[in-house]
């Protein structure tokens, strides 16, 4: 039996979650409390996690996996 080798990540399709994922703008619709808040991302809504940064309502943020990673400035 061989052990796999974990060393090298395998992608597939056009974007790999770990190694050139990119993060999207969306707009801070409504903040939930526990580091969550609903946001707009121009095509729906989506709740992510803003426990990083210090997002309010209206802000434009950078979010990537569902983890908000940046305020971006006006």
């Amino acid at each position: 039996m061989s052990i796999p080798d974990y060393s090298i990540p395998e992608c597939h399709g056009e974007v790999c979650i770990t190694c050139s994922d990119t993060a999207v703008q969306v707009t801070v619709v409504r903040l939930l409390g526990d580091g969550l808040a609903v946001v707009d991302t121009g095509q729906g809504t989506e709740e992510v996690s803003v426990a990083l940064v210090p997002a309010a309502v209206g802000d434009t943020i950078l979010v990537h996996a569902k983890e908000a990673i940046a305020v971006v400035p006006r």
